[in-house]
């Protein structure tokens, strides 16, 4: 069985725990609880999922566990309340591996953000194109924005980091 990794700080136990019992079925999970890497957050958590994010990991997975994982984000969210509580990043590893960061301050618009997520699916035959993304990219990122209320491409990493702006791909100048 494939290892699912959850590395967090500020995340409660009894949350932890029925995070666990949502993905043990399916993966080895490892969870690392880690020093505090964000001084933007109180509490974080990072889960790096082995599998392409895709129309087969939700039948694979199950709609129904993953609505209860998406109502625990929200959850966990309500517990901290509004402010920079709370990051959340999913990583679904596959070529490319998608990463959504959910970090929203207001409690509306991070539940909005997680509700969301699966509508990118829709999205990643055109996102993912070859034509379109920089060569050699092994990680894009996805920002939600509120002023839209719909997720963004963000960041790709490849030979070196590419910012999404506009219609295309631009190389962060370091």
């Amino acid at each position: 069985m494939v290892q699912a990794v959850f590395r967090y700080y500020g995340i409660s136990p009894w949350e932890v725990e029925v995070l666990y019992g949502y993905f043990r079925s399916h993966f080895d999970v490892v969870q690392d609880e880690i020093e505090p890497d964000d001084v933007d957050f109180v509490s974080k958590l990072s889960l790096h999922i082995p599998v392409a994010f895709s129309e087969e990991f939700f039948a694979w997975f199950d709609f129904r566990r993953w609505e209860k994982v998406k109502s625990l984000f929200k959850e966990i969210k309500r517990r901290r309340g509004s402010g920079n509580a709370l990051k959340i990043n999913l990583i679904f590893i596959g070529e490319p591996s998608i990463t959504f960061t959910m970090d929203s301050e207001d409690r509306q618009w991070f539940d909005n953000s997680v509700e969301k997520m699966d509508f990118v699916l829709e999205l990643l035959p055109y996102h993912l194109d070859r034509e379109k993304i920089p060569p050699g990219t092994t990680n894009i990122s996805y920002r939600f924005d509120s002023r839209t209320i719909r997720w963004r491409l963000h960041r790709a990493i490849a030979d070196k980091e590419y910012m999404f702006r506009g219609d295309g791909w631009a190389p962060i100048e370091e």
